[in-house]
């Protein structure tokens, strides 16, 4: 069983792949070839903004929004506890300092009450200018960008959507990458919609900041890119990924985002009132990069994924250490008692393997193992 099963994917769609790649392989157009642009333009359409800016992994597509931004040395940039560590990473990047703030327990994401108290404590403090949030759509649930977007309002702050799980999840219909001020997402393999390597892209309607980050990503090119009006960096999609990205964007539409929400169901009707499940709060739709229960404690959560493993169920824990626990982090101040959700989850969640070719057979098999175990307890 795969975790999440790129090798069937593939054989599905291996002859469209294939002769994506050999149309890429044989115009020998390696760089900026066509399919990028028109890659950029199917994903700026699917997900409802004027603009899609391709550049070569996720953690690129934030910085170079930072970049954009001038987010520097004395600022503050806010996001959750509970997420991967590139989040945080690219605002220390800059020079600047990251301010962790715990999430909501049912979603994952951040609690939106301590984001508000957090922007305030900063302002009080009087140390640092508070200039961005940045939210995770995390497990590939949406965050509560209604709120959000409100704080942002009232403090005068940009927001920036992490959307490298979110990508196909929305809210009312509007998509995951079209919230905030701009969004990003990340194509690394085993995201919603993946490539054969690294990949990511910014989303937004600003024309200024669209027009900057096409300079960024090339060297800080003006009119070519032998004319350098700013310090860049050199961050593009290679054409191959374009391609491959091309042909799995259609499946991923016409059937992969229904096919895995198709086997959260089935999960949840197995495993309701024996486990924790996930929670998807009314209106919002996940693309279930990951399905994620909970256990009781960390020794009950181990001592599952030892008894998958042995009926050879892979399974995955995201994340063992907060952010804030980060060795990279260690010079910042902060109280361990205002992280008290998310150091609770980093000891009991555990994800299930999620995919859109998941067969009920298996979902049968992995809910069966977890309901055996539970019954032990």
């Amino acid at each position: 069983m795969e975790f999440r099963d790129l090798k069937t994917q593939y054989q599905e769609y291996k002859q469209e792949i294939d002769l994506a790649i050999q149309e890429v392989l044989t115009n020998a157009n390696f760089i900026s070839g066509k399919e990028v642009a028109e890659l950029e333009e199917q994903l700026a359409n699917y997900v409802g903004v004027k603009h899609c800016i391709s550049c070569a992994n996720g953690t690129d597509a934030l910085n170079l929004v930072m970049m954009a931004r001038d987010i520097k040395d004395g600022d503050a940039v806010f996001l959750p506890d509970f997420t991967f560590f590139s989040t945080g990473e690219i605002v220390s990047f800059r020079g600047a300092t990251p301010i962790f703030v715990d999430v909501d327990r049912e979603t994952f994401n951040i609690d939106t009450n301590k984001l508000e108290k957090a922007i305030i404590k900063t302002i009080k403090e009087g140390k640092l200018t508070p200039k961005a949030i940045i939210p995770v759509d995390l497990f590939g649930l949406p965050a509560d960008y209604r709120e959000i977007e409100r704080i942002a309002k009232k403090f005068d702050l940009f927001v920036l959507e992490d959307g490298a799980q979110g990508f196909g999840g929305n809210i009312s219909g509007k998509m995951a990458c079209s919230f905030g001020n701009a969004a990003t997402t990340s194509f690394f393999p085993a995201k919603p919609l993946g490539c054969y390597g690294d990949g990511g892209a910014i989303f937004t309607d600003d024309d200024e900041l669209a027009e900057l980050l096409k300079s960024l990503k090339v060297h800080g090119k003006g009119e070519n890119k032998y004319d350098n009006v700013r310090i860049g960096v050199n961050s593009r999609l290679d054409t191959i990924q374009a391609a491959i990205l091309k042909v799995k964007l259609k499946s991923f539409i016409n059937h992969e985002l229904e096919s895995v929400n198709r086997v959260y169901k089935l999960y949840n009707e197995r495993l309701e009132g024996v486990i924790e499940i996930p929670y998807i709060p009314d209106g919002f739709y996940s693309s279930f990069a990951q399905y994620t229960i909970k256990l009781k404690n960390k020794e009950q959560r181990d001592d599952l994924q030892a008894k998958l493993k042995e009926n050879g169920i892979p399974s995955m824990i995201y994340y063992v250490k907060p952010m804030h626990k980060q060795d990279a982090f260690s010079g910042l101040a902060f109280d361990d008692q205002e992280f008290e959700i998310t150091n609770n989850l980093c000891d009991t969640v555990l994800s299930l393997p999620m995919h859109p070719y998941l067969s009920e057979e298996e979902v049968n098999k992995v809910c069966a193992v977890i309901k055996e175990f539970m019954e032990l307890q």
